[in-house]
């Protein structure tokens, strides 16, 4: 089972010998492929020949392009993530409106548990708010439980004052976070045979990952923990490096402790049952200890 997540962050030319990636810089190095589960090509100053992409994608490795901030900007992924995809979209556009709702409902709740989790290790009394919002969701959150506890959850973190949407380094930390969320439940989406750009609740006609933007919620309170704990006053390399480390984390699941990569892989997996099934039984959330 691939576990390693590369990040290339110099100058470098990426080739592929028998098996392995081979990193040309002052040194040569090799990775063997079947290791790595995500590559993350930070910087522009990077060659990449097709051979290489060819063969990470025939392996399902996630490759993740950045800009020249070094932010994700892109990513790439197959055409075929199973065998049978064909089939598996066919299933895909037919789940029904109930399963969904209640899929759904699943995950709000499970996202609310988890930021109330996150408030009670912060001894703030909202977490209060939120395990009352948890009594309250109703079938497929028809009352928008998630954004009043979006809203309580952020402002008792990072101060009444914070939005979503201002432009500083708390955010970019956040949505450097997500962003990788959002890149490695896609890659599970795809490497399940399913498309991203179908959704249980998001629809967004110009989001093609709606999909993977469902079912990456009840992580983000991994990436707002990562982000409160460092408090980053600037938002750099240093501070890159510590959020990428979450995908190495270690939760437990489905009784097994387990890399949040490897958690996100069962989850998902967990989750189509649960739609081909009807059965949010059959769903399999990860447990920590902050």
């Amino acid at each position: 089972m691939s576990w390693r997540t590369v990040v290339i962050s110099q100058s470098a030319k990426l080739d592929y010998s028998m098996g392995y990636m081979v990193v040309r810089q002052a040194d040569v190095s090799k990775i063997n492929i079947d290791e790595i589960n995500t590559l993350i090509v930070e910087t522009t100053a990077v060659s990449v020949t097709v051979a290489l992409l060819s063969e990470l994608t025939k392996k399902k490795v996630k490759i993740i392009f950045c800009d020249e901030k070094r932010n994700p900007s892109s990513e790439l992924v197959s055409y075929y993530g199973s065998h049978d995809t064909s089939s598996k979209v066919r299933n895909q556009i037919k789940w029904s409106t109930d399963i969904k709702a209640a899929v759904w409902t699943e995950i709000v709740t499970e996202k609310i548990r988890k930021q109330e989790e996150h408030l009670c290790y912060w001894n703030m009394p909202e977490a209060e708010m939120l395990k009352n919002y948890i009594t309250e969701i109703e079938f497929g959150d028809s009352t928008n439980r998630e954004g009043h506890a979006a809203k309580v959850y952020f402002n008792a973190l990072f101060g009444m004052d914070f939005t979503r949407t201002s432009d500083n380094s708390i955010n970019a930390a956040l949505n450097y976070g997500y962003s990788l969320l959002l890149s490695s439940v896609s890659r599970e989406i795809s490497l399940n045979g399913y498309i991203t750009q179908l959704g249980i609740f998001h629809d967004n006609m110009f989001n093609q990952f709606n999909l993977a933007s469902d079912l990456m919620e009840p992580f983000r309170p991994v990436v707002d923990f990562c982000v409160k704990s460092l408090n980053p006053v600037k938002f750099d390399v240093d501070e890159k490096r510590q959020i990428l480390s979450i995908l190495e984390k270690e939760v437990i699941i489905g009784g097994r402790n387990e890399i949040m990569s490897n958690a996100i892989k069962i989850y998902c997996r967990s989750i189509f049952e649960a739609l081909n099934d009807n059965d949010t039984s059959l769903i399999e959330f990860y447990h920590n200890e902050l």
